[in-house]
């Protein structure tokens, strides 16, 4: 659909516009106090892995979801999209940009890791750089992670086998 590609395209270019916004406030060093590893994915690699992969009533949950384009996108092409994410300003941000793109995505502000989970890597280092600790985003999203038939999650080196465990 051309108006939805159009959409898209004016979606990915706000968010890359957020990001360079978002990077230009960090310390050179990216040492400061309030740094936050936000790290955007390619909007339109992800979106090349969505398409074949929605259908209708189909949930996506994006793990991360900081500026909210990727789950912004899913909720633009058919899916029912959620996200979660840490940061509260990132979130209310995420929500935002869903209000102008028209988009139902909704965001919860917390840890995508599910209450009570315990994560003890087997040979892996612990790093959870992206992880955070806080409240679970799946209570206010009012859903469990099971609930969801698609997750993204973009994971900083070390990440992946944690993410792998929960799914």
């Amino acid at each position: 659909d051309p108006v939805v590609r159009e959409e898209l395209t004016a979606l990915c270019e706000e968010g890359w516009a957020l990001y360079e916004k978002f990077s230009a406030n960090l310390s050179p060093d990216r040492s400061a106090a309030d740094f936050h590893p936000f790290v955007p994915a390619d909007y339109e690699t992800v979106l090349a892995a969505l398409l074949p992969r929605r259908g209708a009533g189909l949930k996506f949950l994006e793990w991360g979801s900081a500026n909210g384009v990727i789950t912004i996108m899913a909720d633009l092409i058919g899916f029912e999209a959620f996200g979660i994410e840490l940061d509260r300003d990132l979130v209310l941000t995420a929500r935002d940009l869903a209000e102008r793109y028209r988009s139902e995505a909704r965001f919860a502000a917390g840890s995508f890791v599910p209450a009570g989970y315990q994560w003890h890597p087997a040979g892996g280092d612990g790093r959870t750089a992206t992880v955070g600790t806080g409240a679970s985003g799946y209570l206010e999203l009012a859903n469990p992670l099971d609930d969801f038939d698609v997750v993204f999650g973009y994971p900083r080196g070390g990440e992946e086998p944690m993410m792998l465990e929960l799914m």
